[in-house]
């Protein structure tokens, strides 16, 4: 069995300015490249598990993130990171429209993109982790059994008590979790 980093990605890998439709809308955070090296080198299978509820809502397509998805892969391929894989959920339970209205299993906090994951990968959760910067991101770790929890502090403010060791950015939180 192998172990993984589940990584959000808006917050924690790129700067989060809502509903990130392009390239050019596109920004890592400071360290998030060199988080995800640090990983990658220590072992871990790198899994972005993101809610694009802008799919849902209409704002973007499938094909308008999956091109954006791309390259994300291709830039983080030219710095010496390869993304295992990238887990989305196109879904809201009340925004969405036509086929993506649903209440399902891969939203965070449901941890179906995660459980997905560790069935097509083989991972032990005892020794994966998941980074994230909102509740329903930590809930969906320690739903899907994830030992180590991090939050990447942002403007989000509803997940101080949730149990996650909290971080600047995904480079302190692998920091963190290769010194253990």
């Amino acid at each position: 069995m192998g172990k993984a980093a589940f990584l959000d990605r808006d917050g924690v890998i790129n700067r989060d300015t809502a509903y990130i439709a392009d390239w050019s809308e596109f920004e890592f955070l400071p360290g998030a490249i060199e988080g995800m090296r640090l990983l990658q080198e220590a072992g871990y299978e790198l899994i972005v598990v993101t809610n694009q509820s802008g799919i849902a809502r209409g704002i973007f397509s499938e094909s308008d993130y999956q091109a954006l998805t791309e390259k994300m892969k291709a830039t983080l391929a030219e710095h010496g990171v390869v993304l295992t894989e990238v887990y989305f959920c196109p879904h809201h339970p009340t925004e969405g429209q036509g086929p993506y209205l649903m209440a399902c299993e891969c939203r965070k906090p449901a941890p179906g993109m995660l459980t997905q994951a560790i069935a097509d990968f083989d991972l032990d959760t005892a020794v994966s982790l998941m980074i994230g910067d909102k509740a329903s991101d930590i809930e969906a770790g320690r739903r899907a059994g994830v030992a180590s929890l991090y939050r990447v502090r942002s403007d989000y403010d509803d997940i101080e008590d949730s149990g996650a060791v909290s971080v600047n950015s995904l480079f302190e939180a692998a920091q963190l979790e290769i010194a253990r």
